[in-house]
């Protein structure tokens, strides 16, 4: 089975689980699928070793075992006490493991920001690992019975999905945004200015989209995350008017992380795009 790409890699995976476990199995035990499968598959060169580590700077790791020691280690970094962040960290250095070991024989480490975003041949390997990551847990058949392509979402549907893969509610976001029908865009934003975005292919299509790596954009003042009112339910949002985030209405909702000036925001279009992308 070399050679596979990340999603055929992930899909046979999750057959033989199905096979074994039936479909309501989640949330995938990564450490214990990985050390299953490494040790049938590759036996001179299996995962001995899942743990938490020290790793200043960085989500995870794939080491080689020491000298005198054969296999490899998958290691998520031990500050991070977010069950969901630690499983996605884990499904995506199994990634690494059965995609780039070979190429990256002493190992490789995974910062916050490679779950996101790439842009050369390194970046490219994250994605591949996140596409893994995100096929291992979050299978689009099983994601579709939880929500189907057309349904119109909000924070908590999204997040009972999170939970049932255990990741984190910007993994499942993502994730949804891979196959809704629905015009939607994720927003991730710092300090009042939006780091990064990512839009469904249809808004994406339509025109709607933060071109964040070609400017820098400030988070609108009116918006839920501009004003950074706790008092207003974020989850459930609020309608805003065209000329706040776009020239058309959306439906924002916005939570903030731990850390007051980090937000996630799921901006929902309208189905019809504006008559000018019609």
């Amino acid at each position: 089975m070399k050679g596979l790409s990340p999603t055929r890699w992930a899909n046979d995976l999750s057959v033989l689980l199905n096979q074994v476990l039936g479909n309501d199995r989640f949330p995938v035990d990564v450490a214990g699928v990985a050390k299953e499968v490494s040790h049938n598959k590759f036996p001179d060169d299996p995962i001995s070793v899942v743990v938490g580590r020290d790793l200043p700077g960085f989500d995870g790791a794939l080491f080689r075992a020491p000298p005198g020691k054969k296999g490899w280690g998958i290691f998520y970094n031990s500050a991070i006490s977010a069950r969901g962040r630690i499983n996605f960290t884990l499904a995506h250095e199994f990634g690494h493991y059965l995609l780039h070991r070979l190429q990256f024989p002493n190992g490789i480490e995974c910062k916050d920001d490679d779950v996101v975003q790439w842009d050369s041949d390194y970046r490219r390997i994250e994605a591949e690992a996140n596409v893994f990551a995100a096929n291992l847990l979050m299978p689009l058949d099983d994601y579709r019975r939880q929500i189907s392509a057309t349904s119109k979402v909000d924070l908590e549907m999204i997040s009972a999905c999170a939970d049932r893969y255990r990741v984190s509610l910007v993994a499942a976001v993502l994730r949804w945004l891979q196959y809704t029908e629905r015009r939607a865009i994720l927003v991730q934003s710092n300090d009042g200015f939006i780091k990064w975005a990512r839009s469904s292919d249809r808004a994406l299509k339509t025109g709607a989209y933060f071109a964040t790596s070609k400017k820098t954009i400030a988070v609108p003042e009116q918006s839920l995350a501009g004003l950074r009112d706790r008092s207003i339910d974020g989850r459930a949002g609020i309608e805003l008017p065209a000329g706040v985030w776009l020239d058309e209405a959306v439906h924002e909702m916005t939570i903030f992380a731990d850390q007051y000036d980090f937000a996630i925001t799921l901006l929902l279009l309208g189905n019809d795009a504006p008559s000018r992308w019609n």
